[in-house]
C-alpha cells in the first residue's frame, strides 16, 4: 500500500477475501495445504477469465487477470517445470505399471492422474494440472 501499487493492493486484499471467507466457510484455521487449495483455484478461475476476456476482446481486462495471477503465485510454491513434471509424470506411470501388470491405455488415464497426484503430493511440490493432463496423455498414448 505504501508503495502505491493499485493493482498489488488489490489482489492482495482479493486473497486475504479468499482465505478469509474460507477459514469462515470452515469455521476453524485454514492449514497451509487448505490455503494454498484456495490460491490455486483462484488462479484457475483467472486464467478461465483471461480466456473469456480473450475472446470477447477485451484485453485491458486479461491484462488486469494476468497481473492478478502472478500476485497470487507469488504466496504458492514454485511450480515444476515441464521437464521434472515430465520425469514425474513417467516414475508414477512405470509404478502404475508394475501394479497393474500391463502398460496403462487411455481408458486407464483416470488411475494415471491419480498415481501422478498421489506422487505431486507425495513430494510435496506443485504442477499446473492442465500441464499434468497433457503429459499423462502423451505418455499414455505412445
Amino acid at each position: 500500500m505504501k508503495a502505491h501499487n493499485a493493482e498489488r493492493t488489490g489482489a492482495l486484499r482479493l486473497i486475504k477475501a479468499a482465505l478469509m471467507n474460507k477459514a469462515v466457510e470452515k469455521r476453524a484455521v485454514l492449514s497451509q495445504a487448505e490455503g494454498e487449495q484456495v490460491l490455486t483455484s483462484m488462479i484457475k478461475q483467472r486464467r478461465d477469465s483471461i480466456e473469456q476476456f480473450t475472446k470477447g476482446n477485451r484485453v485491458d481486462l486479461a491484462d488486469k487477470e494476468a497481473a492478478e495471477i502472478k500476485v497470487i503465485e507469488e504466496f504458492l510454491p514454485k511450480a515444476l517445470d515441464e521437464n521434472t513434471l515430465a520425469k514425474l509424470v513417467g516414475e508414477a506411470l512405470a509404478e502404475l505399471e508394475a501394479t497393474l501388470g500391463h502398460k496403462p491405455a487411455m481408458k486407464e488415464m483416470g488411475q494415471a492422474m491419480k498415481a501422478v497426484q498421489a506422487k505431486l503430493q507425495a513430494t510435496g511440490v506443485r504442477a499446473d494440472g492442465r500441464a499434468t493432463s497433457e503429459l499423462v496423455k502423451k505418455a499414455l498414448a505412445s
